[in-house]
């Protein structure tokens, strides 16, 4: 006679995490639990989600992100930056199955999203982790929480398109105007978790203006005030600095406050330092490094060496160079970051990566030797190897958002390509024309200045909101 055979019994989840929850984790104190999971979330937003699934417990007496991802600043995932994948695999293409990569730009950590939003929308900009999104159909702006799948809505752009046509350049079509001013944008959120409102200012390069819009409102709003001439816009606690280089005063940092209240626009851009030339020649980046601003230059007008100060230093008219950066990496390009290299060896610490003005290639020059070397192989820079770029190819390609966000692998072969920034699908709707012929708008993008695998599990959002 057969007998059935019996499998040994499987405790549940719920069961395992109680009694693993008798051990030790009820000991721990409610308001020192807060504490600790308030320090973690500070590191980095995953190893909240994380230290929340330990067990039930950790979970009940610790604040749920979702539903607070972007409203509540705490939330933002920083130090997190979408992927570029290359072989114009951008987000939404059909290869990539609703997939989504995102790097950690301090612990070097990879997670993969499943993010089928993108099937109808197209990635403006990146703001403290979160993307800035347009949604295809009719232009609303959104603003996407990559890991709790959290939105909040804005005004449409075509609104934004309207008053901004008063700033008329040589082009034939509305098409090219649009595209030429918004290759020039940059955003920031600022938030107040307590209202529940959120302000986004976008600034536009190439016309000097600025333009916000909250939640709460139905149109963008442009003042009246001009934006002075800058580069490399930098979003720090809701606030943009801006350098102004050369000035006959030197290097001059602007900086522009979100709105003091709903309703309000914000108020115009005040001269916070100043860096004279004696001290500093060409400051021309700015970037956050270890939660401080940093104002990159040379030494002189021969741009043969890096000097660096902090912003801070100079407000109070103290000028004593960094010497050292500890583990970080700067790329400073359109869009400046500060990696760790603890997590990826292959960056060297103590180097700023750029675009040396003299030769016109990329260069990482060593804080300590003040010597320069290649910043990354002359064939993959170049567009010649077809096999994989290297990670730093990766990172450069982050920092210009034109290609970043069309899964484009930045190289000098492709900017030499026709139609380059230009999006291989849904044109009608991410250009606001049906257009035929961009090369018109090609020869203004050669003239402007264009300064581990662990994949996390796909159900991330749900741990999230657990």
């Amino acid at each position: 006679m057969k007998t059935k055979r019996r499998f040994p019994t499987v405790a549940t989840s719920d069961d395992a995490t109680d009694q693993y929850s008798t051990l030790w984790t009820t000991s721990l104190p409610g308001d020192l639990l807060l504490l600790v999971a308030w320090h973690v979330l500070a590191g980095d937003f995953l190893d909240y989600v994380r230290f929340r699934a330990v067990c039930r417990l950790w979970r009940d007496g610790t604040m749920c992100p979702r539903g607070r991802g972007v409203v509540d600043p705490r939330f933002h995932p920083r130090s997190w930056i979408m992927f570029p994948e290359g072989h114009g695999l951008h987000p939404g293409h059909n290869k990539l199955r609703n997939h989504v990569r995102f790097l950690n730009l301090d612990t070097g950590t990879f997670v993969r999203v499943k993010l089928p939003l993108f099937r109808d929308h197209c990635i403006l900009d990146s703001v403290d982790g979160l993307l800035l999104l347009q949604r295809d159909q009719d232009a609303v702006v959104r603003l996407l929480h990559p890991f709790t799948g959290d939105l909040a809505d804005l005004p449409p752009l075509s609104d934004l398109h309207t008053q901004l046509r008063r700033y008329k350049y040589n082009f034939q079509t509305e098409g090219d105007r649009w595209f030429f001013l918004t290759l020039g944008m940059f955003a920031v959120v600022s938030c107040d978790a307590n209202a529940g409102t959120i302000t986004l200012m976008i600034l536009f390069y190439r016309v000097k203006r600025l333009a916000f819009a909250t939640t709460q409102d139905t149109q963008w709003t442009v003042p009246s005030w001009e934006v002075p001439p800058y580069a490399a816009p930098l979003a720090f606690h809701g606030k943009i600095y801006m350098v102004q280089y050369p000035t006959y005063d030197g290097s001059l940092v602007f900086q522009i406050d979100p709105p003091p209240q709903a309703g309000s626009p914000p108020p115009p851009p005040k001269l916070v330092a100043k860096c004279p030339k004696d001290k500093l020649y060409d400051g021309h980046s700015l970037v956050e490094c270890d939660s401080e601003i940093l104002l990159v230059g040379h030494t002189d007008n021969s741009r043969s060496h890096i000097l660096i100060y902090k912003l801070k230093d100079i407000m109070l008219d103290r000028f004593v160079p960094v010497t050292s950066i500890g583990d970080r990496a700067l790329f400073l390009l359109d869009t400046s970051l500060s990696v760790s290299t603890k997590a990826m060896p292959m960056v060297m610490a103590e180097t700023i990566v750029y675009k040396d003005p003299r030769m016109r290639n990329y260069a990482q020059y060593h804080l300590g030797t003040g010597t320069r070397s290649p910043a990354v192989d002359e064939c993959g820079i170049r567009g010649y190897d077809p096999g994989p770029r290297s990670l730093i190819q990766h990172i450069i390609t982050c920092c210009i958002r034109s290609a970043w966000n069309k899964g484009v692998m930045y190289s000098f072969k492709e900017a030499d390509r026709d139609r380059w920034l230009i999006w291989k699908v849904k044109r009608k709707f991410r250009h606001w024309n049906k257009l035929n012929d961009y090369a018109r708008s090609n020869r203004v993008i050669d003239t402007m200045l264009v300064k581990t695998d662990s994949y996390w599990s796909e159900n991330v959002a749900d741990l999230a909101a657990e």
